[in-house]
């Protein structure tokens, strides 16, 4: 994630409500589990901001009019780099729509009605290529696979390789686990097989080992 923006109404949540809100959408959305190494996980974290937005003014086009603080309505936008865009959005839907919910249960108020009622609208956006800037530069999709999983493989070249389970193999860019039998994103180098959970983890890969891509 670059930028997560939650939009409520003015007053709906107070200050703390607001803090804990933003810090659950950080934590959910990068869980510290199995599927990415840890290094990938705070590097990703670090380049991650929340903003929330309290408007002026917010209208709703439903009839008869009613007011968009009771009870409160979201509207949540998640900007990632377009290429992970769809890969993305339903995994992230879903995330962000239960973090609302449990930011409603601790108001005391039905935590299911941002999944009934469309009181919860979630916008993934996509920048294209050029499109984000850090350290001073135009990043690629490219450039962030490597920003984020640089960490990981710096520590990993001093340290033995995981040992993987029984059909899966560790994507040796970012550290997940990945199964055989679900990706055909493997490459061969100097004789060992790897296996990627993505397109730009391998192209990371066979640019960094000169590995040809239709090996």
């Amino acid at each position: 994630m670059l930028l997560i923006e939650v939009f409520v109404p003015k007053g709906a949540l107070s200050e703390d409500e607001r803090q804990a809100l933003a810090h659950r959408l950080v934590d959910t959305l990068m869980v510290e589990d199995d599927s990415h190494a840890i290094e990938i996980i705070e590097a990703q974290r670090a380049i991650t901001q929340v903003l929330v937005h309290e408007p002026a003014t917010w209208v709703l086009g439903r009839r008869p009019t009613a007011d968009p603080a009771d009870p409160p309505r979201y509207l949540v936008r998640v900007t990632v780099p377009a290429s992970w865009r769809k890969e993305m959005s339903g995994y992230t839907v879903e995330i962000v729509t239960g973090v609302l919910a449990e930011t409603e249960r601790a108001a005391g108020r039905d935590p299911e009605r941002v999944r009934r009622e469309p009181d919860a609208v979630i916008l993934v956006d996509g920048v294209s290529e050029g499109g984000i800037g850090i350290h001073g530069k135009a990043m690629s999709s490219l450039d962030l696979t490597e920003l984020v999983s640089r960490p990981y493989r710096d520590h990993t070249a001093s340290r033995p390789a995981p040992q993987p389970p029984r059909g899966r193999l560790i994507d040796p860019v970012c550290g997940m686990s990945v199964d055989l039998a679900d990706s055909p994103l493997t490459l061969v180098h100097q004789g060992v097989l790897y296996g990627f959970c993505h397109g730009l983890c391998r192209r990371s890969f066979a640019d960094e080992h000169g590995v040809p891509l239709g090996r």
